[in-house]
């Protein structure tokens, strides 16, 4: 098991490692940081955005860092905030190009490497021995880098991505959770060989269930080797607005809910500043669990947390069975957007933990046309519930569960946040044939309730309602305005449903963490995009002006 209780709230140990003034693991709170999206070479402009972060509660601030132009400009904005006394500590985000990051491992407190394009492979079949080779040269060129840090005290960041798995790890895993883990872990035991501990790592995906599975699989697997280094979270091109915040709460919660997690990156199409505040409810809100009542309760035993598999049930109601999970609703005016049904018009059957005797759950047994209706007020409601689902999948019992969570908030992005990190840790698991949220907060409307709900269903990848948008937060490689780009596409296709369309700043990550996307927005040069129908690209260099025109184009001919 990847912790020690699923039911029981308490956070995960990992050793202690100093990033400048900033400390990770141990029993430190979880550190909030974010990535610039200033060209890193505008050395003013990047000095400014820097202050404005740490002037919000950013405590760990990210630049791109593509060549050494831009190891000598970071090394200029490192010096300058210094000088004006601003001590965020500063991470270079090295891609293809080990120098650079030997590079700027001298001047800049901590370093992001991606194992997946830090040697290049090649895309045939490996055969032990050759598979054996390519870590060898990884061994290599890593160790070099890892010299120049331990003589500058610099840390590593090991950020392995969904979207850029090496060639080498496709061809033996595929895209999977085990792939993302494989590709982190034979950096890792690098580092420990080498006797280099000064270790961060990360796994991220814009598929909340493969970010969540994968970074389980991690630390099990560290687990078993001995390791405990503290884990950044974060996932990735996770969009703006409502999408966005909802994604980003529900993988990086659902984590933070099992103790685990460090330091946490919300991104967001928007400005890096607005990440803060977020990522910081977020934090929040979970941390409220700590202390709480213990929650004596035994796992299922077939229950496997790296593996998604939802709950077996039968369908009452056409809720449950092979069914998608349903949204009920409380209300009979909810505006444009209808929940599936309304509660008043089930027959359901409330329950909690509390209830679980033999005799209620033999009387479960005798009454499989009833819904269930399953509340907590525990002060860890989730670690409850899951110990609900594990009891009832132990019994045998296969009636439907609606799941419910009530809250009284007056702002829209603090329910977004606290019940997308709610609902998205049960529905990960598979938990869940139906899902209740209500509010008692009155500037909160039942419409905009209705769509949350579809909007968790949507991001946990249980149901599809609408089109799904997959953003890249943006940062200095990025070569259009993001922002105006991701409102003008999602404009011209917010009539279409069950697609999912990537906008992706620059060709450095875009092809890759788009692969999960039907079609691709990418940025190609300056003024000029491409588009792709999944990882295959259509148009090439076209003029920004006319991409959305030839997006919609490719999108209209597919129908």
């Amino acid at each position: 098991m990847y912790v020690k209780s699923l039911f029981n709230y308490k956070r995960r140990k990992a050793t202690l490692v100093r990033v400048g003034n900033v400390t990770l693991g141990g029993n430190v709170p979880v550190r909030i940081q974010t990535m610039a999206n200033t060209n890193t070479n505008d050395i003013d402009a990047s000095v400014a955005q820097a202050i404005r972060i740490a002037d919000v509660g950013g405590e760990v601030l990210r630049y791109t860092t593509q060549g050494l132009r831009e190891v000598e400009s970071l090394a200029a904005i490192h010096h300058t905030l210094r000088q004006r006394h601003v001590n965020i500590p500063l991470v270079a985000d090295v891609h293809f190009n080990p120098k650079v990051a030997e590079e700027a491992a001298r001047y800049v407190e901590k370093v992001r490497i991606n194992p997946g394009n830090y040697v290049a492979s090649k895309s045939t079949d490996y055969m032990e021995k050759e598979w054996n080779e390519e870590l060898d040269k990884i061994n290599e060129k890593l160790t070099v880098l890892l010299d120049i840090c331990k003589k500058n005290k610099t840390v590593i960041r090991i950020g392995v991505n969904h979207g850029s798995l090496s060639p080498r790890i496709l061809n033996r895993y595929g895209d999977t959770p085990e792939g993302l883990v494989v590709s982190c872990m034979e950096f890792l035991r690098i580092c420990k060989a080498q006797n280099f501990n000064d270790i961060v790592l990360s796994i991220k995906s814009s598929n909340v269930f493969v970010m969540v599975k994968a970074v389980r699989l991690l630390v099990a697997t560290m687990q078993d080797e001995e390791m405990d280094y503290p884990i950044h979270l974060g996932v990735t091109e996770a969009g703006e607005g409502e999408d966005g915040r909802i994604k980003s709460a529900m993988g990086i919660g659902a984590l933070l809910a099992d103790g685990i997690g460090n330091t946490i990156r919300v991104s967001l199409s928007e400005e890096p500043e607005c990440e803060i505040p977020v990522a910081q409810k977020l934090v929040d809100y979970i941390s409220l669990r700590a202390q709480h009542p213990l929650i004596s309760a035994t796992p299922y035993a077939d229950f496997n947390p790296f593996v998604y598999h939802r709950r077996v049930t039968h369908a009452v109601n056409k809720i449950g069975g092979s069914n998608p999970v349903a949204v009920i609703g409380m209300q009979t005016s909810l505006g444009n957007l209808q929940p599936d049904c309304l509660l008043n018009e089930l027959n359901v059957c409330k329950i909690n933990y509390n209830l679980l005797s033999d005799s209620f759950l033999e009387e479960l047994h005798q009454n499989p046309d009833k819904l269930l209706l399953l509340r907590s007020e525990h002060q860890n409601p989730i670690g409850e519930m899951r110990a609900v689902f594990h009891r009832l999948m132990a019994v045998g019992i296969t009636n439907p569960v609606i799941i419910a969570f009530d809250y009284a908030e007056n702002q829209l992005e603090d329910l977004q946040i606290k019940a997308a990190a709610d609902f998205g840790a049960l529905l990960l698991d598979g938990f869940g044939d139906a899902i209740l949220l209500t509010n008692r907060g009155s500037a909160i409307s039942a419409e905009q309730l209705t769509f949350v709900a579809y909007a968790i269903l949507q991001a946990a990848r249980v149901r599809m309602s609408r089109t799904e948008y997959i953003s890249c937060p943006g940062c200095g490689r990025t070569l259009f305005d993001l922002q105006a780009t991701v409102a003008k596409v999602k404009a011209a296709t917010a009539h279409l449903k069950n697609l999912k369309i990537a906008i992706m700043g620059c060709i450095v990550n875009g092809p890759g963490e788009m692969a999960d996307a039907d079609y691709g927005y990418v940025g190609a040069g300056k003024g000029k995009v491409s588009l792709y129908r999944k990882n295959v690209c259509l148009e090439k260099n076209i003029p920004e002006e006319e991409a959305i025109e030839k997006l919609m184009e490719i999108i209209q001919k597919d129908l």
